[in-house]
């Protein structure tokens, strides 16, 4: 009954911006962290950055300075400010948060369907 839906994705020139978004709804007691990943055509999905409970960030080296990683706690939601892209950005964008259902339950981690972000030169 956890729901993950990203948006924000599309078509830009490199050198652009974007903005994603990923909205988590259904029985949710508390998030423990939230994270976006992505997968390149061909490739395994790797880590684009984390942000904890309290606020804490990491980033893949090959974002760092140029994405931003940010939560709005009150309202379950993940943003992913992607500035100065490149061609290599390029990819679907998952939205993944680990949360309790239940106050007593365990951590489990949840996906959401991706975004497509295409980055042209």
């Amino acid at each position: 009954q956890v729901q993950l839906v990203e948006s924000g994705g599309g078509l830009v020139q490199a050198g652009g911006s974007l903005r994603l978004s990923c909205v988590a709804s259904g029985r949710i007691s508390s998030i423990n962290h939230m994270a976006w990943y992505r997968q390149a055509p061909g490739k395994q999905r790797e880590l684009v950055a984390t942000i904890t409970s309290g606020g804490n960030t990491n980033y893949a080296d090959s974002v760092k300075g140029r994405f931003t990683i940010s939560r709005d706690s009150a309202n379950n939601t993940l943003y992913l400010q992607m500035n100065s892209l490149k061609p290599e950005d390029t990819g679907v964008y998952y939205c993944k948060a680990v949360l309790q259902v239940h106050i007593w339950s365990s951590l489990y981690a949840y996906w959401g369907q991706g975004t497509q972000v295409t980055v042209s030169l």
